[in-house]
């Protein structure tokens, strides 16, 4: 078994250097992984991303837009990753009747290859070169568990609780919690009822605006639902006796770690060149001070995942990869008004900032900015009560078009951050509301992708120098 083991690890290593050879020296690949919490934006991100890069008409400040001579799919280059549905989810955006695709569930693949043409007198004698741009799609709530890592179980069922008892979510599991002894003899039907009741809180948080609702598979389980792997929850502390449910329970904890947790960064976060995070900041907001706060945590945990920093031409050809791009990217800013948006580009900053400063030490670039990957919404002013309110004007669920004021978001991100971080109940100088629309009815024109706010700017940062 070692054996068989060892050799696997050296296969492995020798396509891998196979790999890197061939990508630096042929046809080079960038992998850009795309993230976030739920309700982010993920599916519509990488749908229109794609969308836009094929028909280039909406993307002016990609600036390596002149270069590419064609774009178009090819079969992503994994044949154990499910590929990225590009074709129905465009569908369901551009169709006489729009609708939002269905949200990420797992892990998917694709792969948008370009025919570029460089410049200069090396250009002209090389002729065109393909690169290929491979977007990887997670759910943000398993990165989530790449922090368990480090985590105990003790320490897990500490941080957990303490969060628990912090939320009104949570009033049926501490009761559920409270009618089990930590030391009591591990009996199934009892623990698949506390996991049961753990997971039914952790589901009713996320929906209040919650971000920090880990384990990750709890709340999307995919294959893995009802196995044992998956049915556990934090307990008070306690000695642990052999046979009892505090040791099952640590016990399927690492197990989720090492079968689980494990195998992910390994298969599929540790290749990543690039990622972009995309955080509905506006929606936190709205929830209140302390979902902004929880998003804050959230996001420093996660983000201290990566491995940012630049990696050395040979240890590229070796097949070693690190995060060297790292965007930040408050979705839905077609729900406020363009007169917000540096608001919001500012509050984003903020809350990633002790990320940010970590990546940019290490070497890697990052970049934060508003968007909307594709605009739902158009502006215009209204004339209330004598006040003039930079509105912006949308489809509804009922089909009917609506004008919305969101209220004003605050020039200083510390009057957004400081409440949060002070555990306010809610914001005492204002009231900022959100509002659901559905996609624009589209009439795009030859060479047009959907239309977007910055998803050029996006792209030209992510991929553009590798263009």
């Amino acid at each position: 078994m070692i054996i068989g083991d060892i050799a696997d690890r050296i296969v492995r290593g020798v396509e891998t250097v196979q790999n890197g050879v061939t990508e630096a020296l042929f046809e080079p690949v960038i992998r850009v992984g795309i993230t976030g919490l739920s309700r982010s934006g993920k599916t519509v991100f990488i749908t229109s991303l794609v969308a836009n890069l094929l028909d280039r008409g909406r993307m002016p400040q990609l600036g390596a837009s002149s270069a590419i001579t064609a774009a178009y799919l090819q079969p992503q280059p994994d044949d154990t990753v499910p590929r990225f549905d590009y074709e129905t989810h465009l569908s369901a955006l551009t169709a006489p009747d729009p609708h939002w695709p269905d949200s990420t569930r797992a892990v998917s693949e694709l792969r948008l290859s370009f025919k570029v043409q460089p410049t200069g007198i090396l250009g002209a004698i090389s002729g065109p070169r393909t690169v290929h741009l491979d977007i990887l799609d997670y759910p943000g709530e398993w990165l989530l568990d790449l922090g368990l890592m480090e985590k105990s179980y003790a320490e897990w069922s500490e941080a957990s609780i303490a969060a628990a008892k912090s939320r009104a979510q949570s009033v049926d599991f501490l009761t559920a919690l409270d009618a089990v002894a930590s030391d009591q003899k591990h009996d199934e039907p009892s623990a698949k009822a506390l996991a049961n009741s753990f997971t039914t809180y952790l589901k009713s948080a996320r929906e209040a605006g919650y971000s920090d609702c880990s384990p990750g598979r709890f709340l999307l389980p995919g294959e893995l639902d009802g196995s044992p792997v998956l049915t556990f929850a934090p307990l008070p502390p306690s000695a642990a006796k052999r046979g009892s449910l505090a040791r099952e329970f640590e016990r399927r904890f690492e197990a989720y770690k090492r079968e689980v947790v494990k195998p992910f960064f390994r298969d599929h976060f540790a290749k990543i060149d690039r990622q972009v995070v995309l955080v509905d900041a506006l929606g936190a907001i709205h929830a209140g001070p302390k979902a902004v706060e929880d998003l804050r945590r959230t996001l420093s945990d996660i983000l201290s995942a990566f491995r940012p920093g630049r990696v050395g031409r040979l240890l590229a050809l070796l097949g070693q990869r690190r995060v060297d791009r790292v965007l930040f990217a408050a979705s839905k800013a077609d729900h406020i008004h363009h007169s917000q948006h540096p608001r919001l580009t500012a509050i984003m900053e903020a809350l990633v900032r002790d990320a940010k400063d970590r990546a940019d030490f290490s070497g890697a670039r990052t970049n934060a900015m508003s968007i909307a990957a594709l605009r739902a919404t158009v502006e215009e002013t209204i004339d209330h009560d004598g006040q003039m309110l930079d509105c912006v004007r949308g489809r509804t669920a009922s089909g009917k078009q609506a004008a919305f004021y969101p209220g004003e978001l605050p020039e200083d991100p510390s009057h957004i951050l400081t409440p949060a971080r002070k555990g306010a109940e809610k914001w005492l100088d204002g009231d900022y509301e959100i509002m659901r629309f559905e996609p624009a009815r589209l009439t795009l024109k030859p060479g047009e992708g959907p239309p977007h706010i910055r998803l050029d700017r996006a792209a030209d940062f992510l991929i553009g120098d590798k263009l």
